[in-house]
């Protein structure tokens, strides 16, 4: 039996980091790890004879503060709670593993950004001054030196502290990371200057600058440990700016939720608050407010703004005894709402268990770019090394050789590598929640490239899924208002959309006064795709005062001759008939005799025609997959633009799986649409899943994607988001991979300086970002 554990983990800085904690967790027997930098976290799948103290010990072991991760709900309720009261705890980056832990709980995990202002701030005041007097000899003065030392030692000792302090802290642990390649960088420019000032104190004296000193020719390089540590913290800073900005979607997901709500107790309204609802409460929601939880209306009509949740602009309508979403707001009147899912368990929280569970994942690219890292830094080391060896052997000076070398550890810094993927993925499935589009992970997105083919169920996806009865017609002279009154009641037991409309006809004749008493179902039995067959008990006036219990079968004509039922030439054409026009046929037998039919129409979603157009226009070739006859499937393709040759129609549920692994076998990449429990083996069949929000919990289980809404438009839109981000992430991880292996000849072969090394290190990582927060604009106007 195995479970999954969340992370906090304090500490990592680039993707060595979380190729290490993997390793180091990986190692445990049976567990499966998956870190996520921007996030600072990660998702552990353990056997149960893995305790959590066993995974926290074994990720401070590997050099990094590891915690318990809190409910995403909780998450939100202790922010909520620290932004009010200013608090302020320790970041990340400056992290002892061997920390008291009272010391880390009290402290807590502060905004990486607020923590390294004040050492930036720092380190630009110390560093401008530095930089002139180092690199302009016109306001050179004499033994400008000992002030280019003394404004150099704060900002390598103090603003450059947590590159250093992680550098011994993994180095304690026999690791290295991109802070190793920083703080030697900077080290070893701020020790050789030293070394070089007190091996001749007056090599910046008055007459030995007049002599010769000039910005290309004298040795010391404190500006260049200045200017290093100033890029990289800017850098750093604005990193933790963005990262913060990529993770609003999901706070803003768990923000949508209402504080407070209205419950009836005793007959009396108590305000209390959201987090202490249980199933069972009566909620009063009015309009304006914000509906609490999941639930279902027992009292009220009102239109419900969705918008929120689903990203559907139009209000829906609903009445008693039809469900709600919580967070979602009441726009117009009173309802009663009785709550069934709290907590953890409410579709928001989902959606934001979704979110999180995808930008914690990996693809298979960003699983490479880890593996590099997680050997970068110490290739790199050794090429600075031999970098400094044989320009000092060629060249016989010391100087060229250290510029090199030094050039070489701060160029390579693998820092944009580690963020190429998390980053993307934060924010383009951030902004896919607040589009209602929930994408289960990384490696939905590399599915998404190749799909070619698109599998559209016809119900509840293309059209609304409400079927209304359009006829009913009677054989023999029977009453068509008993043969409704006996479908009706053997239909009582199912969820179909046909048993529903012929449920609520049904009820509709009877507020018209045209049908009296209902038979009652006795029994009941459901054939997926085919019918029903259930035992009526009739009304005793329908037999001179004795109750009759009789069989009876209703279902599609095709599943009443399965079961025996003779139907003549023109009973037969009338059925014809009727399909042709795009009606849905119920036939209906009882006693082993056929008695006549119900059409029923179902309506097209406004948006379905502009839907499968956009997916023409992306290259996808749409496919209409449904259980109706051929001539319903035919005219609704007709009218969204779906080609007649690529439409299956009186497919059985498992048929739907068969047409699926035949476009598979035909070499299709498939994806599938669908709402139903019936769609659920084909969602999970097809290359890509994609369920609608408005579906069941089974279809929605399967899926690679969920779409909250109910409308088309968000197919494409969800296969667009996905290439989108998929294609950031690459364009992220060339630029990383290309930076580095550019960089680091050019730094050898003596071409770079190591303060631009430091300028260009930064801007790479910052750049990878920025590129990154572009997807926030995905979808707007």
């Amino acid at each position: 039996m195995e479970r999954v554990v969340e992370l906090d983990i304090q500490g990592m800085t680039c993707a060595s980091c979380v190729n290490r904690v993997e390793r180091k967790l990986g190692k445990l027997p049976g567990v499966e790890a998956t870190v996520n930098l921007p996030l600072e976290s990660a998702r552990v799948t353990v056997p149960e004879e893995v305790t959590d103290a066993q995974l926290l010990e074994t990720v401070q072991a590997a050099g990094y503060q590891a915690s318990l991760k809190a409910p995403l709900h909780a998450q939100y309720d202790a922010a909520a709670h620290h932004s009010e009261h200013g608090a302020d705890t320790d970041p990340s980056m400056d992290n002892d593993t061997e920390a008291p832990q009272d010391h880390v709980n009290h402290m807590g995990k502060r905004g990486t950004a607020e923590y390294l202002k004040p050492r930036l701030i720092v380190a630009a005041v110390f560093t401008v001054p530095l930089f002139i007097i180092s690199m302009i000899p016109g306001v050179q003065f004499a033994n400008w030196g000992w002030w280019a030392f003394a404004l150099a030692t704060p900002v390598v000792l103090w603003s450059a502290w947590p590159f250093h302090r992680a550098t011994l802290v993994n180095a304690r642990h026999g690791a290295s990371t991109m802070d190793t390649l920083v703080s030697l960088g900077v080290a070893a420019a701020y020790l050789f200057s030293v070394w070089q000032l007190l091996r001749d104190p007056g090599m910046t004296s008055h007459a030995h600058f007049g002599m010769a000193m000039d910005m290309s020719q004298h040795q010391l390089y404190f500006e260049t440990a200045g200017v290093i540590t100033t890029f990289l913290l800017l850098g750093r800073y604005l990193e933790a700016r963005a990262k913060t900005r990529a993770g609003d979607a999901l706070r803003a997901l768990l923000d949508l939720g209402a504080k407070e709500a209205n419950v009836l107790r005793d007959g009396k309204e108590v305000r209390v608050a959201a987090t202490s609802l249980v199933p069972g409460d009566l909620l009063v929601v009015r309009p304006g407010e914000k509906i609490a939880t999941d639930g279902y209306v027992v009292e009220g009509n009102s239109a419900i703004d969705t918008s929120l949740v689903t990203g559907e602009s139009v209000p829906v309508e609903v009445g008693p005894d039809e469900t709600v979403t919580g967070a979602t707001i009441n726009t117009s009147g009173r309802l009663v709402v009785r709550a069934t899912r709290v907590g953890a368990d409410t579709t928001l929280a989902s959606m934001a268990r979704l979110v999180s569970e995808a930008q914690t994942g990996k693809s298979k690219i960003a699983r490479l770019a880890d593996r590099i890292s997680g050997i970068f830094v110490p290739v790199v080391i050794g090429i600075a090394l031999l970098t400094f060896v044989l320009w000092w052997l060629i060249g016989g000076e010391l100087e060229p050789a250290f510029v090199a070398a030094v050039s070489v550890l701060v160029i390579a810094c693998p820092c944009a590598l580690g963020l190429a993927t998390p980053i993307g993925l934060l924010v383009g499935t951030g902004r896919g929640a607040q589009l209602g589009i929930l994408i289960r992970g990384p490696e939905v997105l590399e599915d998404t490239r190749t799909v070619n083919t698109v599998l559209l169920d016809k119900t509840g996806t293309i059209t609304e899924g409400k079927l209304s009865v359009s006829s009913v017609t009677a054989f023999g002279g029977a009453s068509r208002t008993k043969l409704v009154a006996l479908a009706a009641a053997a239909e009582q037991g199912s969820e179909h959309p046909i048993a529903k409309a012929i449920v609520d006809h049904a009820a509709a004749l009877r507020s018209e006064g045209k049908l009296e008493d209902l038979p009652t179902p006795q029994t009941f039995e459901s054939s997926a795709g085919g019918g029903v067959k259930s035992r009526v008990l009739t009304p005793a006036r329908w037999h001179s005062g004795t109750p009759t219990g009789v069989d009876v079968l209703v279902g599609r004509p095709l599943f009443l001759m399965q079961q025996s039922i003779i139907f003549g030439k023109d009973q037969l054409e009338s059925f014809t008939e009727a399909q042709e026009k795009g009606e849905t046929v119920v036939a209906l037998a009882v006693g082993g005799k056929a008695l006549g039919y119900i059409s029923l129409q179902d309506t097209i979603k406004p948006s379905s025609a502009a839907a499968i157009a956009e997916l023409k226009a992306m290259g996808l070739r749409p496919v209409l997959l449904t259980g109706d006859n051929k001539a319903v499937a035919e005219k609704v393709a007709a009218e969204v633009g779906i080609a007649p040759e690529d439409v299956f129609a009186d497919v059985l549920p498992e048929g739907k799986v068969e047409s699926v692994k035949n476009l598979q076998a035909q070499g299709s990449v498939v994806a599938m649409v669908g709402d139903g429990v019936n769609d659920a083996p084909a969602l999970a069949q097809a290359d890509l899943g994609i369920a609608m929000g408005s579906g069941t919990d089974v279809a929605i289980e399967a899926a690679d994607i969920t779409l909250m809404g109910n409308s088309l438009t968000q197919v494409a839109q969800a296969i667009a988001l996905s290439r989108k981000t998929l294609s950031t992430i690459k364009t992220n991880l060339f630029w990383a991979f290309a930076y580095n292996t550019l960089g680091i000849p050019i730094a050898a072969f003596g071409l770079l300086n190591p303060m631009i090394a430091g300028a260009a290190m930064a801007a790479s990582s910052v750049l990878v970002v920025l590129n990154s927060l572009r997807l926030r604009g995905f979808g707007r106007s």
